[in-house]
């Protein structure tokens, strides 16, 4: 099964990814960062969404 990932450097708080999917992404008031709250996945094609529309191409699915 593969494992939603954010690379938080690389975040820039635009929070679409939350807004697609808040079943797998929650945001970090603090840090103005997008992170995983449900690394085992979720909906796939809500979760493909939040990584095409990722302005910075940080939102990655890994083996």
């Amino acid at each position: 099964m593969a494992k939603v990932v954010i690379d938080a450097d690389e975040c820039v708080g635009c929070e679409s990814c939350v807004e697609i999917c808040p079943e797998v992404f929650g945001f970090d008031e603090k840090e103005e960062k997008a992170y995983v709250i449900k690394p085992e996945g979720g909906p796939e094609d809500e979760i493909q969404e939040a990584i095409d529309a990722c302005p910075v191409e940080c939102i990655t699915q890994e083996e």
